[in-house]
């Protein structure tokens, strides 16, 4: 069975919005495109390396998707070797777009999730193959969370405010329980963090305890 993957940068208060390019996404008025710029690192670079070393395909909103193709198929300089290790394992990757206009998608090894994105992902992960990894595209990722789809979630939290954009999380992700797994903190203060679902959500009552503990 197949694995999905949600990886996100998001804020303080769970802004994932362009934050890799300034004017990539300017919807709702955003300003703050690039916000991750100022904390890249060795230990942040090492994070998305590992993310891309194992074998994985994209599964990708329709805006993530024109973003990346339109950048990553034309890194070829090899005097940037991370870019362009990357760029060549996003061409390869299949491509599962949420779309409405499945037939515009023109980047190599794309594939239109259909209508009912829903049902064709829970085909998908009943299938054999690599994990199923998500990048940016906060509507479907909030989508895949509704619909208890996320095995795992990677974030890199940064220590930014950024107000409003666009969100990691809204009011419709269904109550699921996570293990974390890994977690490291950055030189610049991004604290990674990975996540794996554990089951349902557990609750308890402190009064209980305490009334317990005084008798």
């Amino acid at each position: 069975m197949r694995q999905i993957i949600a990886s996100a940068f998001v804020s303080l208060d769970g802004v994932m919005q362009v934050p890799g390019g300034q004017d990539e996404d300017r919807s709702g008025g955003f300003r703050f495109g690039g916000w991750t710029a100022p904390y890249w690192d060795d230990a942040v670079a090492e994070t998305m390396g590992e993310l891309f070393s194992a074998p994985f395909d994209l599964l990708l909103g329709r805006r993530t998707y024109d973003i990346f193709a339109g950048y990553w198929p034309h890194i070829t300089d090899e005097a940037d070797p991370f870019s362009a290790d990357i760029a060549r394992t996003f061409n390869q990757a299949a491509k599962y777009v949420a779309t409405h206009r499945g037939e515009t998608l023109t980047w190599e090894n794309s594939q239109w999730l259909g209508r009912d994105i829903i049902a064709r992902l829970r085909e998908l992960k009943r299938t054999q193959g690599p994990v199923l990894l998500v990048q940016g595209s906060s509507t479907l990722m909030q989508q895949l969370l509704a619909n208890d789809l996320v095995d795992e979630l990677r974030l890199l939290t940064y220590p930014v405010l950024l107000g409003a954009g666009k969100r990691l999380f809204d009011d419709n992700a269904a109550p699921a329980a996570f293990t974390l797994t890994h977690s490291v903190v950055s030189p610049g203060g991004v604290i990674v963090a990975h996540y794996r679902r554990a089951g349902e959500v557990a609750i308890g009552d402190f009064t209980v305890e305490s009334a317990a503990a005084q008798s």
